[in-house]
């Protein structure tokens, strides 16, 4: 396991300097006491509005991975304390059910999850991501999943069923194609190879799914793009994403570590390509660009993409799942309630 390598908080006074070797991280788990889990988005270039994170912190340990600030917020790191002290919320299944019971919900689309994957290892062993997609099928609730994991394959009887009774959007994030780039920049997570296996048999089970390049890392993931695309569309993919890479406050700092260390000959090349797109800077966050970016770099980038799903006949999306096309959403009759005068369910309490 890696050392130590954790950007200061900038909201702590106190920091840690080690003057050898720092001690090797360990898995720490934290239960979270939170009375709501729906988390609201109000950005205008993202897809969704609604998100379930069951999880915060990630063992995947995505370098470029956005959520890492998020971490600084409980007092944490966004370096490796973001890959080992992970935060479970172990009531998310009875939380969402609670959300879901308040009269002022009408049923628009949760997104899982819109930081931190939701098909991490932990949930093998917590099963929360099922426990929560177990209160969308039973409420009919539209939703999209967005992960890197395999371990989605364990749900996909539960998919099935929720798939049948409501919007469903399945995405599989793959930004690179070679093994040892993936492994440099993502650890912990499984080949890009295998993310397209779990793209074939979702499919083969009659879900929609769809792959998205997502981060593009300039220098480094987009000579990968049409192979990506090309497996996809030949496992089944019906739909493709495009987000270009984003390195806000600490993420920057761990991503160009990790560049530095793991591939020294691309590093130089890949930031100042970033540049390019960034307006000289490793981050804009300016609504419109921070998905995209800005250039001719990213313009090219981006060309190749929209030409690409093209010859390929794949749908593109935005961030996020579509919006749903059916209103699905229905509360299950209360115990010792009463069906309508013809025998319906009855939408609302």
């Amino acid at each position: 396991m890696r050392p130590v390598a954790n950007p200061p908080n900038p909201w702590l006074s106190t920091a840690v300097e080690y003057l050898e070797e720092p001690p090797i991280a360990r898995l720490e788990v934290i239960e979270d006491s939170t009375k709501g889990i729906l988390s609201h988005n109000d950005s205008p270039d993202l897809g969704f509005r609604w998100s379930v994170n069951p999880y915060r912190g990630c063992w995947h340990a995505c370098s470029y991975c956005y959520a890492r600030p998020r971490h600084e917020y409980l007092s944490l790191g966004a370096g490796t304390d973001f890959e080992r002290k992970l935060v479970v919320k172990p009531r998310a299944p009875e939380l969402l059910r609670e959300a879901f019971e308040r009269p002022s919900w009408r049923g628009e689309l949760v997104l899982f999850s819109g930081d931190t994957d939701c098909y991490q290892p932990l949930e093998a062993s917590y099963g929360l991501t099922r426990g929560c997609l177990e209160v969308m099928a039973e409420y009919k609730n539209p939703c999209g999943v967005i992960t890197k994991s395999p371990l989605i394959e364990r749900d996909v009887d539960l998919l099935v069923e929720l798939a049948r009774v409501a919007d469903l959007s399945l995405t599989i994030s793959i930004p690179f194609w070679d093994p040892e780039r993936a492994r440099a920049m993502e650890p912990f997570v499984a080949t890009p190879q295998r993310r397209i296996k779990t793209i074939e048999r979702l499919a083969k089970a009659g879900l929609r799914v769809g792959v998205n390049i997502a981060p593009l890392i300039p220098g480094l993931g987009d000579e990968d793009m049409p192979t990506i695309l090309e497996a996809a569309r030949d496992a089944g993919a019906v739909r493709a994403g495009f987000v270009f890479l984003r390195l806000p406050g600490p993420v920057a700092v761990v991503f160009e570590e990790r560049l530095r260390k793991s591939l020294p000959l691309r590093a130089e090349r890949v930031l100042a390509r970033v540049r390019e797109a960034r307006v000289g800077k490793l981050y804009d966050g300016r609504f419109g660009a921070r998905q995209k970016g800005e250039g001719h770099y990213a313009e090219a980038a981006l060309a190749l993409f929209e030409a690409t799903t093209r010859r390929l006949g794949l749908q593109t999306f935005a961030m996020g799942p579509p919006p749903p096309e059916r209103h699905t959403f229905e509360r299950p009759l209360a115990k010792g309630a009463q069906l309508d005068l013809f025998g319906a369910w009855p939408r609302s309490r």
